[in-house]
């Protein structure tokens, strides 16, 4: 079952993604996923891992996601470990700025159910779930 760490110190924007994450089809085991409210309680919960997947806001209390992004990259255990920011940061060069210190995808809040999905899944390192057929 593929794990995927969720980071954003919003409750509501943690809800949602929970929720969209785990009411998915497409795989066939569901997707795992544990929730940090801060970027601290993510350093704390990585050693846990691995993740599959990290999806993490940038504006956050003490660590911050652009930090935190940094320090992944910077770790022999998750370096590899796929990285999705979601902000309301929409200036081109926010989304410059997370891509070049390594994530993978920046999505712009709000976002709908499907786009989140759609990211998540094109993200997810192939063969980490059974993906049944979409439709």
């Amino acid at each position: 079952m593929p794990r995927i760490l969720v980071v954003e110190d919003s409750a509501s924007m943690r809800s949602f993604a929970r929720n969209a994450l785990e009411s998915d089809s497409r795989s066939s085991f569901g997707l795992d996923v544990v929730e940090a409210s801060s970027g601290f309680e993510a350093l704390r919960l990585l050693p846990r891992g691995p993740y599959d997947l990290v999806i993490t806001d940038i504006n956050m209390p003490d660590i911050n996601g652009l930090e935190l992004i940094a320090f992944i990259r910077k770790s022999e255990t998750h370096k590899d470990t796929p990285v999705l920011i979601i902000s309301t940061q929409s200036a081109e060069r926010d989304r410059t700025r997370g891509l070049s210190l390594g994530a993978n995808g920046y999505l712009i809040k709000p976002f709908t159910q499907e786009t989140l999905l759609s990211e998540v899944w094109r993200l997810l390192p192939t063969g980490v779930a059974h993906v049944k057929p979409h439709g």
